[in-house]
């Protein structure tokens, strides 16, 4: 049996599991709010006493896999947003798993990417997938997480990092405001400010004047969107903020392989990407404008994509 995780600033998923014919089968699976963790070890504490109460005669987990929202140094990684550290080599000594890995999670949603299937996925830009060349991940939840699959001779190197920390670049008058609005309040303005659901608060505090960043969530914005102009127009200028951003991590690369957007709040406005807002930003490269239009762009509707490759993580 593995057990696998995906330790995020909103949620954290664990489930005990196998794959059969490259699918995975739960055993044991729990959603918890980070919010409400202190320690990430007594919450496995708790975990694995639920699992020891149901798992069946002779099973056993022989490899645990985590992918955490935080820079991996080591075996190890300490969450950019939360106070929680999670430690492979700990854990490994702790629990008496055999075989524990660590790492960032979008390492681990790159990896979960082959299991994923048709029903997972929703076209946002069909494209022409080259399938041995280069693909990027976004994580877009409560931050912005990137990925990288750079291919080799056997299949991919995945090479994380912290772009999402790297800094917004405006393309148009209206992102350009957008970036004076943030910097006068907060100074540097990122990636991340802008593209995940803190940019969507600091989205909807510039288009409304201030008047509802309480309620400026994916949800509470769709929710107003059909009434409130202002609710509507930062959903768009999201939209084309996300698409210029992925366009220039897919121009980085030239990711003719794909681009694939997953996260708590791609799993909300998708709907909303498909408007052709996206896709034109994300094509908006000048010369390499046409070159852009031919990278099939993927929203990832599967929630657990970062466990699915964490799982991997010890085959």
């Amino acid at each position: 049996m593995i057990l696998a995780g995906d330790v995020g600033a909103t949620k954290i998923l664990l489930e005990v599991g196998e794959f059969r014919s490259d699918r995975w089968q739960t055993k044991l699976g729990r959603r918890y709010a980070t919010t409400e963790v202190d320690s990430f070890s007594t919450l496995l504490t708790t975990f694995l006493g639920e699992w020891n109460q149901v798992r069946g005669k002779g099973e056993r987990i022989t490899g645990a896999g985590f992918g955490v929202a935080g820079v991996a140094i080591g075996n190890k990684i300490k969450m950019t947003r939360r106070p929680i550290t999670v430690d492979g080599d700990a854990i490994r000594e702790r629990f008496l798993i055999p075989e524990v890995a660590v790492v960032n999670d979008l390492a681990a949603a790159a990896r979960g990417l082959d299991v994923l299937g048709p029903r997972d996925l929703v076209t946002i830009q069909a494209g022409k997938a080259v399938p041995e060349a280069p693909r990027v991940v976004l994580g877009i939840g409560t931050g912005l997480g990137v990925a990288y699959l750079i291919p080799r001779a056997d299949g991919f190197d995945i090479v994380p990092g912290e772009g999402g920390h790297a800094g917004f670049a405006p393309a148009t008058v209206a992102q350009s405001q957008l970036w004076q609005s943030i910097f006068q309040r907060h100074g540097r303005v990122s990636a991340e400010d802008v593209v995940s659901g803190t940019g969507l608060g600091n989205i909807a505090h510039f288009t409304s004047g201030g008047s509802f960043v309480e309620a400026a969530t994916a949800d509470a914005l769709l929710e107003r969107a059909a009434t409130d102009e202002a609710a509507s127009s930062a959903l768009d200028l999201f939209v084309e903020c996300l698409g210029s951003v992925a366009g220039d991590h897919a121009l980085a690369v030239m990711a003719r392989g794909g681009v694939y957007l997953m996260g708590g709040v791609i799993a909300r406005v998708y709907e909303r990407i498909r408007d052709g807002r996206f896709s034109e930003a994300f094509c908006a490269k000048g010369v390499h404008s046409a070159a852009m239009m031919k990278i099939p762009v993927k929203a990832v509707t599967n929630e657990r994509l970062a466990l699915l490759g964490a799982a991997k993580l010890v085959l």
